[in-house]
């Protein structure tokens, strides 16, 4: 099940790698895109909404504002379905994680660079709640699916 759930993943991301950068941030590469969507909901890219959390990467409609909002098939970004859409379409889901990382950008656990391991807690904690500690299920599926990747996102 892995295997195939982190190729999905790797595909979905594989777009997004090409996207050009934001004010020189580099995007999330795809293996790390993968990581955060099996670390946040096992990447079941059928997970529809749950409450005020849609789709594989678990998003709720102000991760998606915060995130460019993007949408699906031309949608326009006020109308009542773009974000719920969007949420549960895996590319663009990643076209707003992609965008919510340039916005929140930052070295969460002081290492003195930012990489995969900032982008997840940013991803779980937010852009301003990244310096906690993560959840220890969080963690552990997110430091597993690292180790399966081959560490290096």
């Amino acid at each position: 099940m892995w295997k195939y759930t982190i190729l999905s993943v790797l595909i979905c991301g594989y777009y997004f790698i090409c996207v050009s950068s934001e004010e020189g941030k580099p995007p999330l590469s795809a293996k790390c895109l993968g990581c955060i969507c099996e670390a946040i909901s096992g990447c079941n890219t059928t997970r529809k909404c749950i409450g005020d959390i849609c789709g594989p990467f678990a998003i709720t409609w102000g991760y998606w504002a915060d995130g460019n909002k993007p949408t699906t098939a031309q949608k326009p970004a006020d109308d009542p379905e773009a974000y719920s859409s969007c949420a549960n379409d895996p590319y663009c889901a990643a076209s707003a994680v992609q965008h919510y990382m340039y916005k929140f950008y930052q070295d969460c656990n002081g290492d003195g660079k930012v990489d995969c391991d900032d982008f997840a807690a940013i991803h779980k904690l937010g852009g301003y709640g990244c310096r906690a500690p993560l959840p220890d299920f969080y963690l552990q599926r997110y430091q597993q699916c690292k180790q399966y990747v081959g560490g290096i996102l």
